[in-house]
């Protein structure tokens, strides 16, 4: 038997209980069935400025930024799987995600840290109103570039589509089983 796991989520929807939200819950309640600590953050509530590009970080691995980001990768290193979960605004991550992205440069970019997030698992959680599952490929390809360039493995993937009104994911049986089963799976591994 594999020891509990720690489960940190981040939901990049600006809708507090809208369709990202309402699957990640599920992919953790899943993961908490198995014994696992769960911990969740609402992007677009935290401060998180852009990457201004400025390569300050080059030599120490930290961002000259003192924002939100300090804590959020402090949390990133401590948990052992991370739940990203972003709707598709055109063909790609909320800005809220795409900020939050970014700044992993700081603790990647380091001198010492090339590999500060070796090995840690990810599950993706990608919503999209329309009802063609290829509409996810861009933000999806993101992903799966971005994860195993810094040497993270992505562990399981769940798409929505045709989830557009508040609600729609959670009335989807299908989706909400197969978040919970994600969440069980990647915690039980």
């Amino acid at each position: 038997m594999t020891s509990p796991k720690s489960v940190l989520a981040f939901v990049g929807s600006s809708r507090v209980g809208g369709n990202t939200d309402v699957l990640i819950n599920e992919v953790l309640r899943g993961a908490e069935a198995s014994g696992s600590a769960i911990d969740k953050t609402y992007l677009g509530q935290a401060k998180i400025g852009p990457c201004h590009a400025c390569d300050a970080c080059a030599d120490t691995g930290i961002c000259i930024q003192r924002d939100d980001m300090d804590d959020l990768l402090e949390r990133m290193l401590q948990n052992d799987i991370w739940v990203l979960g972003t709707p598709v605004y055109w063909w790609g991550a909320t800005a809220q995600f795409k900020l939050f992205l970014d700044r992993w440069y700081a603790p990647w970019h380091g001198v010492d840290s090339k590999r500060v997030f070796e090995g840690k698992s990810v599950v993706v959680v990608v919503t999209m109103g329309d009802s063609d599952p290829t509409t996810a490929d861009p933000t999806l390809g993101m992903f799966q570039r971005s994860l195993a360039y810094i040497g993270l493995n992505l562990a399981a993937t769940v798409v929505a589509p045709g989830v557009y009104a508040l609600g729609d994911a959670a009335s989807r049986s299908d989706l909400m089983h197969q978040a919970y089963e994600v969440g069980r799976t990647v915690a039980s591994s």
